[in-house]
């Protein structure tokens, strides 16, 4: 029943939100590089840190990951509106990090140099998250396969978290998905939903590793991994700055390029993801077999029709 409240509040939220927005020109505007033509209102992702205070209330001795998800999503909002330096969005990408690593014990379970790496990994996958959110639904249908799996996992197989801080970042998430999986959306998620969700994604997932000592729930995240980093190793051949908005990655290919419905792309991502998750999930296999059983065929699958597929071949 409670949750039924949640996803009413998280409703009125919304709704509210979108006049708050409307009044204070809180929008985004098509652009070449954009993947849609009409001006529609941003940040609708905030709806995610409406879940994390209700996840600080009912949960208050994860205060730390919360909020970190609270700072990291608070900047993002601000970036969403005022476009602030790489250096401060860093700054804050930093502190979340650090809040996420201290409540799973990171800097005592692994060395100094581990550590490092794993700096670069989350905020490399935070980043990469907020990069591939450029069409109708893909955020939010690709976000529901991760956390209905890693749910899965909590129930069935290891429990490693309360199930609340699960369920609300869904219910979160199926509100978005409500008025921004349409061919003319209502909202876009803006920073704060792709680099909110992407945090607690990444807390989640670590979390999980931490206590299975089991790196195979990375591939949760199989196919945004390969488009990102395949799309960085394109860029970096063409000698463009990787740090600025574009349309090479595959999804945008398709949706833009080939002209694909944007809610076909995302589907599309988000099935293949919950096949891989499945395979994570019921078949017996190791780490290294699973990750070349997955990560293979992608990467295969991007090259060999990227440049194909693009109206002018740059790859």
């Amino acid at each position: 029943m409670q949750y039924f409240l949640y996803t009413f509040l998280m409703f009125v939220f919304m709704i509210s939100y979108f006049k708050v927005a409307d009044h204070y020109n809180i929008i985004d505007k098509p652009n070449e590089r954009s993947s849609h033509t009409e001006v529609t209102i941003r940040g609708g992702g905030i709806v995610l840190l409406v879940s994390s205070i209700l996840s600080l209330i009912m949960h208050l001795s994860f205060w730390m990951p919360i909020v970190g998800m609270l700072i990291i999503g608070v900047i993002s909002f601000i970036d969403d509106r005022i476009t602030l330096s790489n250096k401060i969005r860093l700054l804050f990408h930093l502190a979340a990090v650090t809040l996420l690593f201290i409540s799973t014990n990171v800097f005592q379970l692994y060395s100094w140099y581990i550590c490092i790496a794993l700096y670069i990994v989350c905020i490399g996958i935070i980043n990469a998250y907020n990069f591939m959110d450029g069409i109708n639904g893909i955020t939010g249908l690709y976000s529901l396969v991760i956390l209905f799996g890693l749910q899965y996992v909590n129930h069935y197989i290891t429990p490693f978290i309360e199930p609340d801080l699960i369920w609300l970042p869904i219910l979160a998430t199926l509100v978005f998905l409500f008025f921004n999986l349409r061919k003319k959306a209502k909202c876009f998620a803006g920073d704060v939903g792709s680099i909110s969700i992407a945090f607690w994604i990444s807390f989640l997932i670590l979390k999980l590793v931490v206590q299975t000592d089991n790196y195979i729930y990375i591939l949760f995240l199989a196919v945004y991994g390969v488009d990102a980093t395949l799309t960085i190793i394109h860029r970096l051949i063409l000698k463009q700055n990787i740090f600025k908005a574009h349309r090479l990655h595959f999804y945008q290919i398709l949706a833009n390029d080939q002209k694909w419905p944007h809610l076909l792309v995302s589907a599309s991502y988000a099935i293949i993801q919950a096949t891989i998750i499945g395979l994570i999930i019921f078949v017996p296999f190791g780490f290294s077999y699973l990750f070349f059983l997955t990560t293979m065929p992608l990467a295969v699958c991007y090259i060999s029709f990227k440049g194909k597929l693009m109206k002018k071949s740059e790859f």
